[in-house]
């Protein structure tokens, strides 16, 4: 008897494989080598990992099994932008790229209906801030994105808005052994600036005793305002080490402010 079978799309969730460590690893050479069962398999010992996240979407009225699907689409992005070099775990990557995928889902039908035309401009604006991003060496202010589209700034503040889906700067976005990752972990703090900072002599004493590393991250984080996930991609370490190496930092810091 199957005390804990739950069905999503026809798989019987208990009965679900868990690949160890050594094995993702082997599986992953195959991939590389354009192995496609290897591949294959590799999914099916990862559904565990979509179901864990799938999960959390518990209770929005949307059907399982939907998730479930759009989470396989995301777990399957991530194998295929997954750098093995970079001594990361794997589950640490896929679960935002899941996450990632299924909120774009619940956005993209959320029961709340935006206007087309709302729509059309919230995209287009998020295709202005990238490109006007990669123009300016800089992210762009919500002027410059309305005057690149000829639109009204208050209309691409509305529209950005009405796609977004709110949540709770407390929820967990991820654990990587032990350590809980939070939405505000992600938040870009617009008003960190070094001119601020620097006013102080005993935060620059601070960061002098800090290692480089150290210094870098919490210089980028405070005096540059980016996101853990950005310093991660920068200095080539994962979300949760720069979290880990934030905390530790800033903890030094204090001693010495």
């Amino acid at each position: 008897m199957a005390r804990n079978k739950v069905e999503l799309c026809g798989v019987d969730t208990s009965k679900l494989p868990v690949l160890t460590n050594a094995q993702m690893q082997a599986l992953f050479a195959r991939i590389h080598a354009g192995d496609e069962g290897a591949r294959e398999e590799f999914v099916g010992g990862n559904l565990r990992l979509v179901l864990s996240v799938v999960q959390r979407f518990a209770g929005r009225g949307e059907m399982m099994d939907d998730l479930f699907q759009v989470g396989c689409i995301g777990l399957m992005k991530a194998i295929d932008n997954f750098d093995t070099t970079l001594g990361v775990r794997f589950s640490t990557y896929a679960v935002p790229m899941i996450i990632g995928e299924i909120r774009r889902y619940l956005r993209d039908n959320n029961a709340i209906r935006v206007s087309r035309s709302l729509r059309d401009i919230a995209y287009k604006a998020m295709q202005a801030r990238e490109k006007l991003g990669v123009e300016l060496g800089r992210d762009p202010s919500v002027k410059e994105i309305a005057q690149a589209l000829e639109v009204k700034e208050e209309d691409v503040v509305l529209a950005l808005d009405a796609i977004q889906e709110p949540m709770s700067l407390n929820e967990p976005i991820y654990r990587d052994n032990g350590d809980a990752l939070y939405v505000m972990d992600q938040i870009r703090d617009e008003h960190g600036g070094e001119e601020e900072w620097t006013r102080d002599i005993a935060i620059k004493n601070a960061l002098a005793h800090l290692n480089e590393r150290e210094r870098k991250i919490v210089t980028l984080r405070f005096f540059g305002g980016r996101t853990q996930m950005e310093v991660a991609e920068e200095i080539g370490i994962s979300q949760a080490q720069v979290s880990r190496l934030e905390k530790s930092a800033l903890g030094r810091m204090r001693k010495y402010i």
